[in-house]
């Protein structure tokens, strides 16, 4: 008994310690925030139709997977957190064609031009080459006041001649800083084939113009005074940093390699997600406040006991949204849970113990996103961790009909309880890791995650918490009252 009691003790306290550290790790600049979807948190969801018909049925795949991978790249240097990038096949267009699409989530972007610019742009730049002759020629014409100018802009286009090299040619670019005026400028490093021809047009045209055009509008014109064999450039625009930031992530990244045209775009405001999010928390501690209600006043102490083993639920299952969690750990965390309700209760200590190392192993886990199917898949949960309770009480209730002693009652209605409450929660965790896995929408994956991480805490919580909780409060002594608080229902 005192066993028992200084167990749930131990318990009661590391509880507090994670709800403490669960609420203060929580807001703006905090530790571990929770990470919040799309439909929270506000932002933008574009839906993009690429256009795959210039390609063979076997090139689509690794071009989607391509196409994926290049606005991912784009989207984490125009500095989105948490963004999602999936591609996904629909209907077929025709009987020939299916429908590729591309769906883009950016929390906290509310532009939505901005956020087209930062997928879809692809600059042109080229270098142009202008004689030392020409360009004074140009500029001693431009005295006459006869012509317009326009006709200027274009003899001044006139003037500068191709010269192959081109934005193709450059194998990265870079953010530097002019050492003397520290203006942000773009650095260039050409390839093989780029720094070959830039050495040559450098070697025979020194004393010429070589102009940087960018999308076929000149953005500098330096004088050539040397060659250059280290095929390596600067570009000095006048620019702020975010141009620069800008010039150097679409100079990297250039073309798509599928055309992509957009088809639909949603912008979600923060004030939208906060109030979905005040309304998630809300309809969550309403349900959570009948449910206990509903426990205390039907089954008594066994009901107070499954309350308070629901709050520790909560509590893990929040803790482990922050820390994050990985299919191979979850697998892991329900053997170790299952073996902990079968055999004994220190299996369930070393689940503890594996996913808390694992917490601490970097990349090992990764934050659960939080989104509004996700908030239902945990509020649902709940429920499933209230009917296992439910469970091993009215077999408990059974064994106390038959005459048992209340010790007895308890150990046989976990025993009885146990079959029916572990193969309809295996039977939920695989449909949820066949969503998880199958779903083809952030709304699937998202309820998916959060289901099955509830469905595997609330089979620990309920079987291993509430048996020990209730062997520590569970009268020992057999009478009338004893009697009363451990069974259930109304008797008028």
């Amino acid at each position: 008994m005192l066993k028992h009691r200084a167990r749930a003790v131990m318990l009661l306290v590391a509880a507090v310690v994670v709800g403490y550290f669960v609420y203060a790790t929580n807001g703006p600049g905090a530790s571990h925030p929770f990470v919040l979807g799309l439909d929270l948190s506000g932002g933008t969801h574009l839906v993009y139709q690429a256009d795959v018909s210039k390609l063979a049925p076997s090139d689509i795949p690794d071009a989607m997977t391509a196409l994926h991978d290049d606005v991912e790249r784009r989207v984490n240097v125009f500095g989105v957190s948490e963004a999602v990038v999936q591609t996904e096949q629909g209907a077929a267009l025709s009987s020939a064609q299916a429908a590729y699409k591309l769906i883009v989530e950016l929390p906290g972007v509310t532009n939505v031009d901005e956020a087209v610019k930062a997928i879809g742009a692809t600059p042109e730049l080229d270098f142009r080459l202008a004689t030392a002759k020409d360009f004074q020629a140009f500029q001693a014409s431009t005295t006459l006041q006869s012509e317009s100018t326009t006709t200027q802009q274009a003899a001044y286009l006139a003037m500068f001649k191709p010269t192959g090299l081109n934005g193709g040619m450059v194998s990265k670019a870079t953010l530097q800083f002019n050492s003397t005026t520290n203006e942000p400028v773009v650095g260039l490093n050409f390839n093989s084939d780029g720094t070959a021809l830039f050495d040559k047009i450098t070697k025979e045209h020194t004393g010429d113009y070589l102009g940087i055009f960018l999308d076929g509008q000149p953005i500098e014109v330096p004088v050539i005074r040397e060659e250059i064999p280290s095929g390596q450039a600067q570009i000095s625009g006048g620019f702020t940093v975010a141009q620069a930031q800008e010039l150097v992530r679409n100079i990297n990244f250039g073309a798509l390699p599928i055309p992509i045209t957009l088809i639909s775009s949603q912008t979600i405001g923060p004030s939208l997600g906060q109030e979905a999010v005040n309304g998630g928390i809300k309809a969550g501690i309403v349900a959570f406040i009948i449910i206990a209600i509903f426990l205390i006043a039907w089954y008594r102490l066994p009901g107070l006991v499954a309350t308070i083993a629901l709050a520790i639920y909560v509590t893990l299952s929040l803790l482990i949204f922050k820390l994050g969690v990985s299919p191979t750990i979850i697998f892991f965390f329900f053997i170790l849970m299952l073996l902990a309700m079968r055999y004994h209760w220190g299996f369930g200590l070393a689940a503890i113990l594996f996913y808390v190392v694992s917490a601490f192993s970097p990349g090992a886990l990764a934050p659960v996103t939080l989104t509004a199917a996700g908030i239902a898949g945990f509020i649902l949960s709940i429920g499933m961790a209230v009917d296992a309770n439910i469970l091993i009480f009215e077999r408990m209730k059974e064994e106390l009909a038959k005459g048992a002693t209340i010790p007895d009652a308890m150990q046989h209605g976990f025993e009885r309880a146990w079959l029916s409450i572990r193969d309809s929660n295996i039977s939920s965790v695989i449909t949820g890791f066949v969503l998880y896995l199958f779903g083809s929408t952030s709304i699937v994956t998202g309820f998916a995650l959060v289901f099955v991480v509830g469905v595997v805490v609330s089979m620990f919580t309920a079987i291993t918490i509430s048996r020990l909780f209730l062997y520590a409060l569970a009268p020992q002594r057999e009478g009338k009252i004893s009697r009363f608080l451990i069974s259930n229902g109304f008797r008028f």
